[in-house]
């Protein structure tokens, strides 16, 4: 069981589990456009065993039973995403009436249920065609999100609680065109720099058209993880100051401050597009929130080797399924230096916070015992920052099913219940036990 419960927090905190569109929704149904993840998991060698979400977890023909259980639960509210390619299949042009039917259904479901609808626009998985006419590098891709924006929000947006446009800008540009463990795979340093400033161009055109439609309590989402030296000496700071610049920062500072981080733009400006200071005024739109999302974080040594030399050391900690470190005191840090540094009184969500684990079905239950204890860690480490008067308003577990693990296939368990990928069948885990035992008290 978890040693917090609902009221040893304040009235109007909110609970929520989260999901993506792609990684549970089913891509092979309902008319929805490829994708530049399905060329990607199509290409051998990125995914483990060539998965993709083809079927994923049928979470379109079967949202109706997923929502059930995540009121069943407790929770207050349902963080969602929409599938850019199920609402436009080309990226552009004429929208799918099965698409945008689809997210009408949803919405109206949630809201049945007692849950505040809580969307998020882009979670990965552009329209192959706009990936073609070069995706995330290509400026035009601020107005053609703000045109899918549209699209989307003028049917649901009405009966949304809140929006954020894009989740985790660091993994759609430097995990995917840089390190290239995302799709499209890429490994370009130009191709980082521009995606990484065009995210945000978009992130704000995004703001700006909901704002025309009249929609309010508009946020960023960004994911975190704590960057630890491996010792003290001052080429292991420098760095472990560079990963938390690139990774924590960046795009924080450009939403909230109109700057980029000097030590990133040593090593981007080059690469650059021309004229980019001129767009802080779009991006730094006003929010009304600022989402968190954070799982683990790294122990950064020096290396030898062109910017930003650094290299991952396995920490001495416990650790996930995923092989990353259990560091609640990072969620604490992040929210309060967050706070402190960059959003002020503004409210501060965990977006996502949650742990995989090799998660099996033994006699009809699944017992997740590690998930309980990460979780009631983390909570823990809220709470703290909570009664220290940082503005964190709300929380969301990542995730309410098992699902597609992106380029690690349906090997790695996030979620709550437990999904059959054979049958499809949903178990809810002790974990799932624990949150409703939770939030009931």
């Amino acid at each position: 069981m978890l040693s917090l419960n609902r009221a040893d927090f304040p009235k109007d905190f909110m609970f929520g589990a989260a999901t993506s569109s792609y990684q549970i929704e089913g891509h092979g149904f309902g008319g929805a456009g490829q994708t530049h993840w399905d060329s990607f998991a199509a290409t051998p060698g990125n995914v483990t065993r060539a998965e993709d979400g083809y079927r994923a977890c049928d979470h379109y023909h079967r949202f109706e039973d997923d929502l059930d259980l995540v009121a069943a639960a407790g929770f207050d509210s349902y963080r969602f995403s929409t599938s850019w390619a199920r609402v436009l299949p080309e990226g552009r042009g004429a929208p799918n009436p099965e698409g945008l039917d689809f997210y009408d259904r949803l919405t109206d479901a949630m809201l049945e249920r007692g849950l505040k609808p809580c969307a998020t626009l882009y979670h990965w998985e552009l329209p192959q065609p706009l990936a073609d006419l070069g995706g995330w590098r290509n400026r035009d891709i601020a107005g053609w999100f703000a045109d899918f924006t549209e699209v989307i929000m003028g049917r649901i947006g009405d009966r949304m609680y809140s929006v954020a446009p894009i989740n985790e800008p660091w993994c759609v540009t430097w995990l995917s065109h840089f390190l290239g463990h995302h799709a499209p795979g890429m490994r370009d340093i130009r191709a980082t720099a521009r995606s990484m400033h065009h995210v945000l161009l978009a992130h704000g055109r995004a703001i700006q058209t909901m704002r025309g439609l009249g929609m309010s309590n508009l946020g960023a989402v960004f994911n975190f993880e704590w960057a630890q030296p491996v010792n003290v000496s001052p080429e292991s700071v420098a760095a472990a100051d560079l990963y938390d610049a690139i990774y924590n920062q960046f795009f924080l500072s450009g939403v909230f401050k109109g700057e980029y981080p000097i030590s990133v733009v040593e090593g981007l400006e080059p690469h650059l597009p021309k004229g980019w200071r001129d767009d802080f005024g779009v991006i730094t739109t006003p929010v009304d929130w600022c989402g968190l999302n954070y799982y683990t974080r790294k122990v950064i040594a020096p290396c030898e080797g062109p910017w930003p030399a650094h290299t991952e050391v396995e920490g001495p900690l416990p650790k996930t399924q995923m092989g990353w470190e259990i560091y609640p005191e990072g969620l604490y840090r992040f929210l309060k230096r967050t706070a402190d540094e960059y959003t002020g009184e503004l409210p501060l969500f965990v977006t996502e916070n949650g742990m995989a684990s090799d998660d099996k079905i033994i006699g009809g239950n699944c017992f997740d015992p590690s998930r309980i204890d990460y979780i009631d860690a983390h909570l823990q480490r809220v709470k703290q920052a909570a009664d220290e008067g940082v503005p964190v308003k709300g929380y969301f577990l990542w995730s309410l099913l098992d699902n597609y693990e992106w380029a690690l296939g349906y090997e790695k368990r996030f979620g709550l219940v437990h999904v059959d990928f054979d049958s499809l069948k949903r178990t809810p885990k002790a974990s799932y036990e624990a949150v409703r035992a939770a939030l009931s008290g």
